[in-house]
């Protein structure tokens, strides 16, 4: 039990020396990366930078214990960041001072939320995000992100918004105040950025970036011309406080909770599975992580933490630079932690142009152009549902672009679920295969007399009246010729009871009128169902088959099953009592 929810307890033990050069040169890797980083996404969330790296050291630690990936690196991320920034922006709140307990609050409500949904194994819920929505939201927000960065690279302040064309009047009306050095300073350290990163993936280009940006104000004392920095840092780790809002502010944040929650969530578990792609040695438990996230989330809020995640690159990185195990995300929350007790006084003369740099450059990598592409050419309907939740993020906000992209992709799906394939099935000639007649019809036979269909879905109430209309038109079609009609039900996996009540019907319906009705292929939670709600009465247990071939054979000459034949298609959980007789 220990070790289930403690995954450290399975590792360490295990632990090799050969292990720790990979996981030091990881750990300072990261550590290297996220101080200038965590910097840099506490300025998006609105907070103080400072609060960067408070999220960057207890969240760190607590995951490398808890925590089913051995590679993912948590801590602040963009997305997150942005999301706390467009929740809060959009409240009444006071100052400074109320907008950071709130931000804090975020990630005890948000670590609560995760913590109930990993109790209850409700991990399974991130599937209802699909790619479209997710790519559509993630190239949108990046856009936000980005251009709510400007303000810190044209050197003037900019109202923010989450909606583009409000931030965009915004950032035109004051075009008159830019500061031509902070102008300079941003476009340099992109330039920067953009081109050691180009030269070696392995150089630091952030850290150095924040290096030359000290060095120069320090040195010329550009400040002094309206070049905002970042000023003082506060020395020392985070003291021990327990947030606490009042009861009515509560419900105010629970739509930016729930949201952040999952998609939290769902930026942790993406990354952490593409990894472990890459790792035979142990395997990422989806309902554990969200164990493990909301616990670094709670215990981090108890240390000034605002919400925090896996973050995409900085678990590239780590993955790349040999981490083995949890001990790497220790490294570079020990390399925070000296910063924030010798190292603040340093960044006193950072250009806040600079973290403004290192965001831009890192979020417009999430924009994707190639996937919308290969939507349009080869699947519409999701192609205008990233389209959709793009345009929604831009020009509504960040939350509703989320929800309401997954409303749709959720409304698509029981659209699609409502209306499922079904086709008439013929034999091929000189085979025993039955296919799509519509797909083979050079080379399948039909016969007059039977009518064989396939309908691929469950059958439930929101099909029920389709699978019907649709099995009448097919009859109707046929002809009077017709006879036999054979059910193929290997593409069925589930029949409620209204499907269950609509088929017996049916059923009783066509053998009034002179008809047979044969189930072939049926799986085995199919057949249990044929036997618990009592459709087998309406069926005839001489009516079930193993295979297509088998029942239109017997629908041509009524000959006898085998008795091996009889024993596997009368197989259930209802029936087993009686397949020793047969």
């Amino acid at each position: 039990m220990l070790k289930q929810y403690f995954p450290i307890f399975s590792w360490l033990k295990d632990y090799k020396k050969i292990y720790f050069q990979g996981d030091l040169s990881a750990g300072i890797t990261v550590g290297v990366m996220l101080i200038p980083q965590g910097m840099a996404y506490a300025m998006i969330a609105g907070l103080p930078p400072v609060f960067g790296l408070y999220a960057s050291l207890i969240p760190q630690v607590v995951y490398a214990m808890m925590g089913t990936s051995r590679q993912l690196a948590v801590g602040p991320v963009a997305m997150d960041s942005l999301l706390v920034a467009s929740g809060l922006g959009a409240l009444v709140i006071s100052g400074i001072e109320e907008y950071i307990l709130m931000a804090i609050f975020l990630a005890l409500f948000m670590g609560s939320i995760q913590l109930l949904l990993g109790i209850f194994r409700m991990g399974f819920l991130v599937n209802f995000l699909s790619k479209p929505v997710i790519s559509g939201f993630t190239s949108a927000a990046a856009i936000i992100i980005g251009l709510s960065q400007l303000k810190h690279v044209l050197g003037y302040e900019v109202e923010s918004s989450n909606q583009i064309h409000v931030l965009l009047r915004h950032i035109l009306t004051g075009i008159d105040q830019i500061n031509s050095y902070t102008v300079v300073i941003g476009m340099v350290a992109i330039i920067l950025i953009k081109g050691l990163k180009k030269v070696s993936s392995k150089i630091p280009s952030a850290l150095v970036v924040v290096i030359l940006g000290i060095t120069g104000v320090y040195f010329t004392e550009i400040h002094e011309a309206g070049v905002a920095i970042v000023g003082f840092v506060p020395k020392g780790l985070p003291g021990f406080v327990i947030p606490t809002i009042s009861y009515d502010r509560v419900s105010e944040l629970v739509p930016i909770v729930l949201t952040l929650a999952l998609i939290a969530f769902m930026e942790a578990i993406s990354v952490a599975k593409a990894v472990e792609e890459n790792h035979n040695d142990y395997i990422v438990d989806a309902n554990q992580e969200l164990i493990a996230l909301g616990i670094s989330n709670i215990i981090g809020s108890l240390f000034q933490s605002y919400p925090t995640t896996g973050g995409f690159s900085r678990t590239a990185i780590n993955d790349q630079a040999g981490a083995r195990t949890g001990v790497a995300p220790i490294i570079s929350a020990i390399l925070v932690g000296l910063t924030l007790l010798f190292l603040t006084p340093l960044f006193y003369y950072l250009p806040n142009a600079v973290l403004a740099a290192i965001i831009m450059v890192a979020v417009f990598n999430l924009v994707d152009i190639e996937y919308p592409i290969q939507l349009y050419k080869n699947r519409k309907d999701e192609f205008f549902l990233l389209l959709f939740t793009w345009i929604i993020t831009l020009s509504i906000g960040i939350k509703e672009g989320i929800l309401i992209g997954v409303l749709i992709s959720i409304i698509l799906m029981i659209y699609r679920t409502s209306l499922p394939h079904i086709a008439e099935l013929g034999n091929i000639s000189g085979t025993s295969y039955f296919k799509n007649k519509e797909r083979f019809r050079a080379t399948v036979e039909t016969d007059d007399t039977v009518l064989i269909i396939r309908f691929d879905a469950q059958l439930f109430f929101g099909n029920k009246d389709f699978f019907k209309k649709e099995l009448y038109k097919l009859i109707d079609a046929k002809g009077t010729k017709l006879e036999t009609i054979i059910l193929n039900a290997s593409s069925i996996n589930y029949i409620d009871s209204s499907g269950a009540y609509m088929l017996r019907r049916s059923i009783e319906e066509l053998k009034s009128k002179g008809f047979r009705f044969l189930i072939a292929e049926a799986i085995g939670p199919v057949r249990d169902i044929l036997f618990s709600s009592g459709l087998i009465d309406s069926i005839g247990v001489h009516n079930l088959f193993v295979r297509t071939e088998e029942a239109y054979e017997y629908s041509r000459i009524f000959g006898e099953k085998t008795e091996m034949q009889k024993i596997i298609t009368l197989e259930s959980k209802n029936n087993s009592n009686n397949l020793g007789t047969m």
